[in-house]
């Protein structure tokens, strides 16, 4: 769907749906569009306003049929909630909400009026930006395996109508950007495992880096046994698809070799030797989240030419229980010369992780972040809503806490103490994979703090965010997207202080 922009009047709008906001007031009507359409119809708005169904509360979406009273064919008063809560993410989520209700009456185009009233606090461009993000995010379907009897309804195009056409313009190209960006990291993590599997991610990426001006280079298992990453190669043993470690780069920044951005790719998990329950598998095409999101986000970046150099590493794998798999007790050795004994196989992705993030210090990257869907501890802890953060540098941990709250992806810092270093201590090698019952999200990170090593780093475990499992807001049912945002912001807002600071 195209997103564009004009400065027509809302009053004006001729698209089949003209999607408006009030807040929860005394008069939710006051000023701006909704003043305007309540006029056009003749007061229809304050009729509903003072039948009570219709009261700005959050959430809320009336619809309004003007039965030839207006050029547009309906419209959808969505509720903001109190004016002094409205920020980007409400109107991000009301957006996604409305457009939704709206694509489900029939086909057609959407305007979205912001001019006035409740908004006008907003800078416009960073509205323009996040109703932008909340069309696409909202409207996202993942339905190229179904056939349909009929074919589903869909909004055919969407304006946003404001004040000022230059801000609306960039304001729209940032948002189309970051949500063609997340709406392609869903499709990865939405894809079965036998049509994604690591030779397909690694083809994927070479396609985006192609479209997008990114250097790729792919690392075949034979050249990751040369570089030593005994880790790495450890958990593809068992499977019959080759590994690949996927390596993309956005040069934008001068000669340093620049940050990195780590995913975990595990195209699908069986646990290994450690067999999950079958119950616990359904969802486990989905353990390459991370890897598809800093995929994403480096192409986001490579799109906004982002003056920065970013290096995203992705080892992408299947962990299977084939006759050559590893086993609980068996001992690898990671490309930092690092030992490591394996107590549980279906602790996989630490594992993948601890030779990527080693490769990122061998290529002198500096910070990193990794993103993994690596526990279930966090999500016991943190719930679906909100994305486990650990680093071994607060600074950093909070630069990258204040890009999700920015983005709208909820991250919460939880404890790196010294006094977890014992649990993942073996008697038999420098680490072991797991570290027993309590504090299981903490202890993946220490594990993976071993092969970060003194670089500045930060670990994102998504593993509570990166499904949904009904629609809500700008969120869908299915991959997520998380926290693909996140990451662009926060390379961008690091870019802009170190431009202040030169």
């Amino acid at each position: 769907m195209e997103v564009g922009a004009a400065t027509t009047a809302a009053a004006d709008s001729t698209a089949a749906n003209l999607l408006i906001f009030v807040p929860r007031a005394d008069d939710p009507l006051a000023g701006g569009p909704a003043h305007a359409i309540d006029a056009l119809l003749d007061g229809a708005l304050s009729l509903l306003v003072a039948a009570g169904e219709l009261t700005g509360k959050r959430g809320q979406v009336t619809v309004v049929h003007t039965l030839g009273r207006a050029p547009m064919t309906r419209v959808l008063v969505a509720g903001l909630g109190d004016p002094g809560a409205i920020d980007l993410e409400r109107v991000r989520n009301a957006t996604a909400t409305a457009a939704r209700r709206a694509r489900a009456l029939a086909d057609g185009t959407l305007d979205v009026a912001i001019a006035g009233p409740p908004l006008d606090a907003l800078d416009e461009t960073d509205l323009a930006q996040a109703i932008t993000e909340g069309l696409l995010l909202g409207l996202y379907r993942f339905d190229r395996h179904l056939h349909p009897k009929e074919a589903p309804k869909s909004i055919s195009g969407a304006r946003i109508l404001g004040h000022d056409a230059a801000a609306l313009a960039e304001g729209v190209r940032r948002g189309a950007i970051l949500g063609e960006a997340t709406n392609f990291c869903r499709d990865l993590a939405n894809e079965p495992s036998n049509l994604l599997t690591p030779t397909e991610m690694a083809a994927r990426a070479e396609t985006m880096a192609r479209d997008t001006g990114l250097e790729i280079q792919v690392l075949e298992e034979s050249d990751a046994a040369e570089l030593g990453m005994g880790s790495f190669l450890g958990v593809a043993k068992g499977s019959h698809q080759p590994a690949k470690m996927i390596i993309l780069r956005h040069r934008g920044g001068g000669d340093e070799p620049g940050l990195a951005l780590i995913g975990k790719g595990i195209t699908f998990d069986t646990g290994g030797i450690s067999l999950k329950p079958s119950a616990s598998m359904v969802s486990m095409k989905q353990d390459m989240s991370g890897g598809a999101a800093v995929i994403a986000a480096i192409g986001a970046l490579a799109r906004l030419n982002a003056p920065a150099n970013v290096t995203a590493i992705v080892p992408a794998t299947e962990n299977m229980p084939g006759g050559s798999a590893i086993k609980p007790s068996d001992v690898l050795t990671a490309m930092n010369g690092k030992t490591i004994e394996v107590l549980n196989t279906d602790a996989e992705g630490r594992l993948v992780l601890a030779d990527a993030l080693c490769y990122a210090n061998h290529l002198g990257l500096t910070p990193l972040i990794d993103v993994a869907t690596l526990t279930g501890a966090v999500a016991v802890a943190l719930g679906t809503t909100t994305t486990g953060l650990m680093t071994n540098d607060d600074a950093l941990g909070a630069e990258v806490i204040a890009a999700g709250a920015v983005s709208g992806e909820k991250i919460w810092q939880l404890p790196m103490f010294d006094d977890y270093d014992d649990l993942i201590k073996s008697p038999i090698a420098d680490v072991k994979n797991t570290g027993g019952r309590y504090a299981g999200a903490i202890t993946a990170a220490k594990f993976l703090e071993v092969f970060a090593g003194d670089t500045p780093w930060v670990h994102l475990d998504m593993a509570g965010t990166d499904d949904a499992d009904k629609d809500s807001g700008a969120t869908v049912r299915g991959a997520t997207g998380v926290p693909v945002r996140t990451l662009v912001r926060w390379v961008l807002d690091r870019a802009a202080k170190q431009k202040e600071s030169s």
